[in-house]
């Protein structure tokens, strides 16, 4: 017996070194290499959202608080919720797992990715986890915190676009004109002339 399988171990070895490029890519395919982006020390580390993404982030909750408010709705034949209903579904949505959202790297950019967030390339690398899930349910809070719950729901009653107005393009919206490139830069005061 021992020498049988031995043989036939002796034998299936050499056969098994090809066996890498059988199954991978025909010869001469091209292959595609696709990095992860690099995250600078405060994307990785930061207990807060960089604020380059704050946009992002901010439409990301919006969708997921009419996701869950609409949801709710439908539960109850699509009348309005009641004032303890709608606080438990904000609570809710802040409170999820957040688990599909992370950072992709698009045109050198940085940008969030996941549900209700436009410009997702299929072909590109996602860090999802980490730091992600926590900071947008941070913000998330810090939102309902800020504008209300009654607010909040008044308006998801008038239409996604006003819930995102509300959140994200108002005056002191994290999407408002200006605060995409960041903070103003700071002007030299007299002295430093």
């Amino acid at each position: 017996m021992w020498p049988v399988l031995a043989a036939w171990l002796a034998l299936s070895l050499p056969a098994g070194l090809g066996a890498e490029e059988m199954c991978g890519d025909p010869p001469g395919a091209p292959s595609h290499s696709i990095p992860a982006p690099q995250l600078s020390p405060e994307e990785r580390l930061s207990p807060h959202m960089p604020e380059s993404l704050h946009c992002d982030a901010c439409h990301a909750i919006a969708f997921q608080i009419e996701e869950q408010l609409r949801r709710a709705e439908g539960k109850v034949g699509r009348k309005a919720l009641s004032e303890s209903d709608y606080m438990e579904v904000l609570e809710r949505s802040c409170s999820q797992g957040w688990e599909s959202y992370g950072v992709q790297e698009l045109d050198g950019e940085k940008r969030l990715a996941g549900p209700g967030l436009p410009r997702q390339e299929p072909m590109s690398v996602m860090v999802t986890g980490g730091p992600w899930p926590g900071r947008l349910s941070k913000m998330c809070h810090s939102y309902v915190g800020e504008q209300g719950e009654a607010q909040i729901y008044g308006a998801h009653r008038r239409g996604p676009a006003a819930l995102q107005e509300l959140l994200c393009h108002g005056e002191k919206g994290a999407c408002a004109s200006g605060k995409a490139g960041g903070p103003a830069p700071r002007k030299a005061t007299q002295n430093e002339l």
